[in-house]
């Protein structure tokens, strides 16, 4: 009879390393970004973080000219910014596809002057890609959201710029427990939030606009 040798120790550290830089490819394989422009960074943020399969959603600028901008600059406009939102996801547990069909859904993508009650440049939808692929699946999307309202998209689909992080406050928003001031008095960051989308008219217009097929309403 045989006896089966041990494995060496230096070939057991290998064999367990290897094995964890496989489990870490298909880690990172299984994780990608889409990042989109709807309006109020805070809403999106608000709405694509509830869906099962997205890891994160940070708010932020893109696609302008000023390197590092502020809120004040770019929401005053002239920055060519727009307020967006990177979702971070994985596409084991819900696709590409799947996250470009709530999105347009969950916005007026007839309206190229803002959205809802946030007027310019700043709050325009858009979808930001970086490859032919990503390209692909938008157009996918764009045409299929037009077909299925009967109206003109006017959400251009445009090649990723950098990305800057909006300032912290901005992160998570629509849950801070924070006091803040508002035209309703001192308010906790959370009930602002809900104050502010219900005054902003943002579930009744995309509700109007898409009725049964609107992902977020109601949440």
């Amino acid at each position: 009879m045989h006896r089966l040798r041990k494995p060496q120790p230096i070939l057991l550290a290998m064999l367990i390393v290897l094995g964890l830089l496989a489990h870490g490819s298909r880690a990172h394989a299984a994780t990608e970004t889409l990042t989109v422009a709807g309006g109020c960074f805070w809403c999106v943020e608000s709405d694509f973080e509830s869906v099962k399969g997205v890891r994160s959603a940070v708010s932020g600028y893109t696609g302008g000219k000023t390197a590092n901008p502020t809120y004040k600059e770019v929401s005053r406009g002239g920055s060519g910014h727009y307020e967006a939102v990177k979702i971070t996801f994985d596409n084991a547990k819900v696709s590409r596809d799947q996250l470009l069909h709530m999105f347009f859904r969950s916005v007026d993508p007839t309206d190229a002057g803002g959205q809802f009650c946030d007027r310019g440049e700043s709050y325009r939808t858009a979808i930001f890609v970086s490859n032919s692929e990503q390209k692909a699946a938008a157009d996918k999307a764009k045409a299929a959201a037009g077909a299925d309202l009967g109206r003109k998209i006017v959400t251009p689909i445009l090649s990723a710029a950098p990305f800057y992080e909006a300032e912290a406050y901005h992160q998570d928003y629509y849950k801070g427990t924070k006091l803040v001031l508002t035209r309703f008095g001192p308010k906790r960051q959370s009930e602002a939030y809900k104050r502010y989308r219900e005054a902003c008219g943002r579930d009744a217009r995309v509700k109007a606009l898409w009725g049964k097929d609107a992902p977020f309403v109601g949440h």
